[in-house]
C-alpha cells in the first residue's frame, strides 16, 4: 500500500518504514507534490497531528498519516509537551532542546536540595518522563487515531550515537542505564511510543 507520511524527518521516515514493513510504501510529502510548510498551531499533540494529516489530504487527496510526538517531563509540569521540537527555539535544534531540559532539571534539583537543607517541605524531585505519540490516519477522507506512550526517565547527560531527537537523554524503563540512543534500532522500535502506535495502525490497515 502506498501512503504519504507527513514528515520531513529522515529518522522518523526510516523508523516508520522499518516498523510497517514491506507491505507499505511510504511516500514523503515532497514526493506527493506537497512542498509547503504547515504551521503546527495546535494546542495538543492530537491537534497538530490532525493539522498535518489534513494538509496532505487537502493538497493531494492521498491516503496519508501524520504523527505528533511529545516528551513530557514530570518535574517540568509535562513540558516540553506540544513544544518538544521547538523547546529551545524555532530552529528545531535538538542538541539545544536537550541542553535546555537538562539545565532546567539541574536547577530544580539544586532548588530541592537547598529547600531540604533549610527544612522546607517540597515534592520529591523526580526525573520521570514519557514520550507520547499520536497518529492521525486519513483514508477516503475519514480520520482514524492511534496513540501510545513510552515511560522512562531523563538521564543526567547525553549518551549514545543512535536514534534522533531526545533519544540521547531518555532512558526507557525497559533498558535501565541505557538511553534510546545507546540501544539498537531494532530494540528501540520494539518498545517505542511511535513504534507501538504504528503497529496498531498497520494492524488496522491490514484488517481492512
Amino acid at each position: 500500500m502506498k501512503i504519504v507520511f507527513a514528515t520531513g524527518n529522515s529518522g522518523k521516515l526510516r523508523e516508520a518504514s522499518e516498523i510497517l514493513g514491506k507491505g507499505f510504501e511510504l511516500v514523503t510529502p515532497a514526493q506527493a507534490g506537497v512542498t509547503d510548510d504547515v504551521p503546527e498551531t495546535g494546542l495538543t499533540l492530537k491537534a497538530n497531528s490532525i493539522i498535518k494529516a489534513e494538509h496532505i489530504w487537502n493538497s493531494c487527496k492521498c491516503s496519508c498519516f501524520a504523527d505528533d510526538t511529545g516528551l513530557e517531563v514530570a518535574a517540568l509540569g509535562g513540558a516540553p509537551g506540544v513544544h518538544t521540537a521547538r523547546y529551545a527555539g524555532e530552529d528545531k535544534d535538538f542538541d539545544r532542546n536537550m541542553d535546555k531540559v537538562l539545565h532546567e532539571l539541574a536547577v530544580l534539583r539544586t532548588e530541592c536540595s537547598m529547600a531540604e537543607t533549610l527544612g522546607l517541605k517540597m515534592n520529591r524531585f523526580s526525573r520521570r518522563a514519557r514520550f507520547r505519540s499520536v497518529i492521525t490516519l486519513i483514508l477516503d477522507g475519514e480520520k482514524y487515531f492511534f496513540e501510545d506512550i513510552l515511560d522512562g526517565s531523563i538521564a543526567y547527560y547525553k549518551s549514545g550515537n543512535g536514534g534522533f531527537g531526545y533519544d540521547p537523554v531518555f532512558i526507557p524503563d525497559e533498558y535501565p542505564g541505557k538511553t534510546l540512543a545507546d540501544i539498537s534500532e531494532e530494540e528501540k522500535n520494539a518498545i517505542s511510543h511511535r513504534g507501538k502506535a504504528l503497529r496498531a495502525m498497520a494492524a488496522f490497515l491490514n484488517s481492512r
